[in-house]
């Protein structure tokens, strides 16, 4: 029996969703959530640019967004599709032309508004070049950047507004017999975007790609986002996310993926139970998890360890983790494996000795998956 067949609380019923495709993602439909990031390289730096989208690739980024706002990134986006192994989005603002350039060149999406670039024969060119190149569009409508009508006649930006402007572009590519869309109504306001998304995801039934606009700086983006993104994913709203952060890309992924596990919608590497330490921890907590965090990085098994100064929780944590060390007295801790006392282990020798159990452990989840894939098979 499955854990949300036991405890029904913890069931997200996600919204129904037309499926799309970004390159060889799906997206929205019973597909998992998927998490991107967008570089800050400049483009035409081919090999800046590569270096930067593998690793965010290797945190975990299902697909990543570039931007072309001129032809010298266009030229170049073909060299770094050609060297991806994630699908790249092209950013394209206003400019029709550089939109068909990048779809030549590979682009598996297209972030643009159709309202945005000009006259309908720019629309219906953008249109079939993405239609000839496989290319999806992602409708991106933004608080900061609404069309002078809908300010004229809503007075400011409101979530009334956004909705309005998302559909009028999604009646666009319609009209041109095009659905391979998603659509995006971020704000950097989390009160207006979580309207905005709810708004738009009654009247649609597009995949819907999250985000928090300009939400700032690594701590206060973060909790921004957490809150903005989580309330929506919550309710069953969202399809693909972006946490937008001013920081290193890597770290927009690795937050991504903290809210999306935090609310058992995506597994991905090792779930480190902490405590925040005090008076009772038989080891130093704090340095012991920042080292374990950095040392099982390259773990995408997923699975849990919990990491417990003392035996006021240790235990009961450890007995719903995979692996586990609570902290005890004369310099040793206890070691349970799979919920049970398994053997005690030093508190000097500790780290290398849970990274060694974990990688074993994630071995042998592994090879159990893999069979289980191959009885289905069979």
């Amino acid at each position: 029996m499955s854990q949300n067949a036991i405890r029904p609380w913890r069931t997200i019923h996600r919204r129904e969703s037309r499926q799309i495709h970004v390159g060889s993602v799906a997206v929205g439909g019973d597909a998992p959530i998927s998490v991107q990031t967008m570089t800050n390289t400049l483009t035409p730096d081919v090999n800046a640019t590569v270096a930067q989208i593998k690793s965010c690739s290797d945190a975990g980024a299902d697909m990543v967004r570039v931007s072309c706002p001129d032809t010298d990134s266009t030229q170049a986006l073909a060299e770094i599709v050609k060297r991806s192994d994630v699908p790249i989005i092209a950013d394209i603002h206003f400019h029709y032309q550089r939109a068909i350039e990048a779809a030549k060149a590979g682009a598996a999406c297209l972030r643009i508004n159709p309202g945005n670039i000009g006259n309908a024969r720019r629309v219906r060119d953008v249109v079939n070049a993405a239609k000839d190149h496989g290319c999806s569009i992602r409708i991106g409508v933004n608080a900061g950047s609404l069309e002078k009508h809908l300010l004229e006649k809503y007075r400011e930006p409101c979530p009334e507004a956004m909705v309005e402007s998302g559909l009028e572009h999604i009646k666009i590519l319609e009209d041109h017999d095009f659905f391979e869309f998603k659509i995006s109504v971020k704000a950097s306001d989390v009160f207006l975007a979580a309207a905005a998304y709810q708004g738009i995801a009654e009247a649609t039934d597009a995949p819907i790609h999250l985000g928090i606009t300009e939400a700032g700086g690594l701590t206060s983006g973060t909790i921004k986002s957490s809150i903005g993104l989580g309330n929506l994913l919550w309710a069953g709203i969202g399809d693909t996310i972006r946490v937008s952060l001013s920081a290193d890309p890597v770290e927009e992924v690795k937050v991504g993926f903290e809210i999306l596990k935090s609310l058992g919608l995506r597994h991905r590497g090792v779930n480190i139970i902490s405590c925040p330490s005090c008076a009772r921890q038989g080891f130093d907590v704090i340095s012991t998890v920042a080292e374990l965090e950095k040392r099982l990085e390259h773990i995408r098994t997923p699975m849990s360890l919990s990491i417990i100064g003392c035996v006021v929780n240790g235990p009961g944590e450890a007995l719903m983790t995979d692996v586990g060390f609570t902290g005890g007295g004369a310099g040793h801790g206890m070691v349970y494996l799979a919920g049970k006392q398994d053997h005690k282990s030093s508190n000097q020798g500790m780290v290398d000795h849970i990274v060694e159990l974990v990688e074993k452990k994630a071995v042998e989840l592994d090879k159990l998956a893999t069979s289980q894939d191959l009885e289905q098979v069979e």
